[in-house]
């Protein structure tokens, strides 16, 4: 990868902070990205190769200690008009003909993921943070992404399901529709509601306003579940705005 391969509008946005013994910057360089790679190979598939087109595309955030180990890593898809809403990573599996009607700047987050074992609370308010600085330079009106949960089997997570059908489910005007062969509805009946397995990054997006889609998509490729999330950063509380903020002033 040449530096700032595939993110152009974006390039010269400096993305770089630390907090103690953390720092946060973009991934620029072929070893960067390779890196990055490896992390992502490691947590969703096994350790088997881990990379797309959409690579190419993407703004690449990576967070590391002192020493320069790689703890997390993420990456920013600029969408600047809903005409490019078909050509994002999200689309393959979501219907997100609904989003089209808003008149906006959005930004998709894709392919987040921590060290295996890490326990860090700090890394997922850095990664917030660097988003918070993006979105806010581009004039984002609305973060989405797919936020997944460990394992295809999606009896393993009706508790979390039941949970977001009663709590987190979007706007029916703006959530997307099905698309994905597998999927399957969020129900609300089941008595099984729990909110304790919810992944973090899916916590902290509830967390500060966020919604879901009504259903979740079946990735026998990732093996994984996941639902489509939205963030209106509008809609962040202002505490929470300062704070990630300052994070990375």
């Amino acid at each position: 990868m040449a530096e700032d391969q595939g993110d152009a509008g974006t390039a010269d946005l400096d993305l770089s902070f630390s907090k103690g013994t953390l720092n946060v910057r973009r991934a620029q360089t072929a070893p960067d990205l390779a890196a990055l790679q490896a992390l992502r190979a490691q947590v969703f598939r096994a350790g088997h190769p881990d990379h797309d087109a959409f690579d190419a595309q993407a703004c690449h955030v990576i967070i590391e200690d002192a020493s320069g180990l790689l703890l997390a890593g993420f990456r920013l898809l600029l969408i600047e008009d809903a005409a490019a809403l078909h050509a994002c990573y999200s689309a393959q599996s979501y219907d997100l003909a609904p989003l089209a009607q808003l008149d906006m700047a959005m930004l998709e987050l894709g392919r987040f993921c921590v060290r295996p074992g890490l326990r860090d609370p700090d890394v997922l308010r850095l990664a917030w943070a660097a988003i918070t600085r993006f979105g806010e330079a581009r004039g984002v009106g609305l973060l989405f992404g797919c936020t997944s949960f460990e394992g295809a089997d999606w009896r393993a997570h009706q508790g979390a399901f039941a949970h977001l059908a009663r709590h987190a489910v979007g706007p029916a005007l703006l959530r997307p529709r099905p698309k994905a062969r597998e999927h399957v509805a969020l129900d609300a009946s089941t008595s099984n509601d729990s909110a304790t397995t919810l992944p973090p990054l899916l916590r902290s997006y509830l967390g500060m306003g966020g919604w879901t889609s009504d259903h979740a998509v079946i990735d026998r490729d990732l093996d994984t579940c996941h639902v489509f999330t939205a963030l209106d950063p509008a809609k962040i509380p202002a505490p929470r705005l300062k704070a990630l903020r300052n994070l990375c002033a």
